[in-house]
């Protein structure tokens, strides 16, 4: 199997089950905008920010570096990362369980000691079952890993709808089991939901934990942990991008609106899960068969397969703004729908994401992991400055303006840095033209939503939509995006 192809394989495996298991997952949030107001939802959004960022503490870039090191001995390396993990996890579990409820008054959540215990819990267990899916990942066995994940995703659905929807109806009728339920939907059963669901998926990953029984060879992990410290930089500055804002906008805010924005700005982001879901889905084929590429010296494979993302990207843009109105059903409760606004941006500023995390690709290939880390880390300076100048005047609009400007500015930094050190043949102009083309059908589809008449309008999104993705097939002609994976010289021109 050629290159291109059996990255498209594996990320069509992993797309598939990742997108599939994900939208179920995200019908969840009909049923958690129809229970708990945005304030309350607003509280969901923080602490699974602060989880986001915390996964990173915990795994410190020891997926990337098992990846990196695997070609010297897989199962050493392998048990070495593994071991790592498990213990720093441990530490972190035992040093902070004993202060949740101090954690929990500097969150301004007094009094919920148990939504942080079960917080903590969540996160050691994914953060130790990380190192299993990436071996999964190293080893091609995709099939595993979809099955694995997708069954973490519907387990959490199915006690989500036990606690939150059935259990409450079971009270009122006058059963409930070992006074184990409640009757009215609370905040803590989402936690709890997810805590059983990250736990169950651990035991099921225990034919992967025995590679611990190789040890741990000290001076390989001081290789590793030096190559994966900036990338613990690169993940802390990610992740600072990536929520900070949803945590900061609590100060920043006026108390007594600062929850609500946050609700309505986690709930209205969600809505550029499309988009999220394809570029996880790509990253977990891409990293390890970028690494496994490296060998053979051709750069321009990175280049095809950046290409290739990017038209995808811009599909799922149109898509997701072109049926808003659709899309904004999943919202149940109509106070969410203020933030709509934002979504046309933040699926761009996803979108610029994905690219950079391609670009990205030359210090990890070039063992230049510090440059990354200075690029993510002036991203998140950037962030906090943005966040700063406008979320107190702008409130989540300004957040997703902020989003957009530093993606945008750490995409062009990582191009910029990898045509210095480790040039890679990307089709820049092509990639402007169809970007601006893009971005002129968005604004054509929003000047049809004048359009009252609701099929007429549709019918001629749906034409402009079915328009790019002609012009896609026209330009790119399928026979030589086949034929470029044998000739990759037929590939050069712009």
């Amino acid at each position: 199997m050629s290159g291109l192809k059996k990255l498209a394989s594996e990320t069509a495996i992993y797309g598939v089950s990742t997108i599939a298991m994900r939208m179920l997952n995200y019908l969840l949030v009909p049923l958690y905008t129809q229970l708990f107001d945005p304030a309350a939802y607003g509280t969901v959004t923080v602490f699974y920010a602060l989880l986001a960022f915390f996964n990173i503490l915990l795994t410190y870039g020891m997926e990337t570096t098992y990846f990196r090191f695997s070609g010297e001995d897989n199962k050493k390396v392998y048990s070495t990362a593994l071991n790592s993990v498990i213990f720093t996890s441990l530490i972190f579990l035992l040093l902070t369980w004993f202060q949740s409820g101090a954690i929990a008054v500097l969150l301004n959540e007094e009094g919920q000691t148990k939504l942080v215990q079960y917080s903590l819990l969540i996160l050691v267990l994914d953060a130790i079952s990380a190192l299993p899916f990436a071996y999964l990942r190293k080893m091609g066995k995709a099939k595993r890993f979809a099955l694995l994940r997708s069954l973490n995703i519907l387990l959490n659905i199915a006690f989500n709808l036990l606690f939150l929807y059935f259990a409450p109806k079971w009270v009122a009728g006058g059963w409930n089991f070992m006074g184990l339920f409640s009757a009215e939907p609370e905040l803590i059963y989402i936690f709890i939901a997810n805590f059983l669901a990250s736990g169950i998926t651990l035991l099921l990953l225990i034919p992967e934990l025995r590679g611990l029984e190789h040890g741990v060879d000290l001076k390989l992990w001081r290789r590793m942990i030096v190559y994966a410290l900036p990338l613990l930089l690169v993940g802390f500055a990610g992740m600072v991008n990536e929520t900070f804002d949803r945590v900061i906008m609590e100060y920043l805010l006026p108390e007594e609106t600062a929850r609500y924005q946050i609700g309505v700005y986690g709930a209205c982001y969600k809505l550029s899960i499309l988009m999220s879901l394809f570029i996880q889905a790509f990253r977990f084929a891409a990293e390890p068969f970028f690494f496994a590429q490296k060998a053979s010296g051709d750069r321009k494979i990175y280049a095809r397969a950046t290409h290739y993302f990017a038209l995808f990207c811009f599909m799922i843009f149109l898509l997701v703004t072109i049926y808003l109105d659709i899309f904004k059903l999943l919202l149940r409760n109509e106070a969410f729908h203020e933030g709509l606004v934002i979504v046309p941006i933040l699926l761009l500023a996803n979108l610029f994401l994905g690219i950079y995390y391609n670009l990205s690709i030359w210090y990890k290939l070039a063992d230049r992991t510090m440059v990354g880390a200075y690029i993510a880390i002036g991203g998140a300076l950037l962030t906090i400055g943005l966040l700063f100048a406008f979320v107190p005047g702008m409130g989540y609009i300004g957040a997703a303006w902020a989003t957009l400007i530093v993606y945008t500015a750490m995409m062009v930094a990582a191009y910029l840095s990898g045509q210095r050190f480790y040039p890679i043949p990307y089709k820049v102009r092509r990639f402007f033209f169809y970007l601006i083309f893009t971005l002129c059908i968005y604004l054509v589809s929003e000047m049809m939503n004048q359009i009252t008449d609701t099929t007429s309008k549709y019918v001629w999104k749906t034409g402009l939509f079915l328009g790019f993705v002609l012009l896609v097939f026209i330009v790119e002609k399928p026979k030589k995006i086949i034929t470029s994976q044998q000739n990759p010289k037929r590939f050069d021109s712009n």
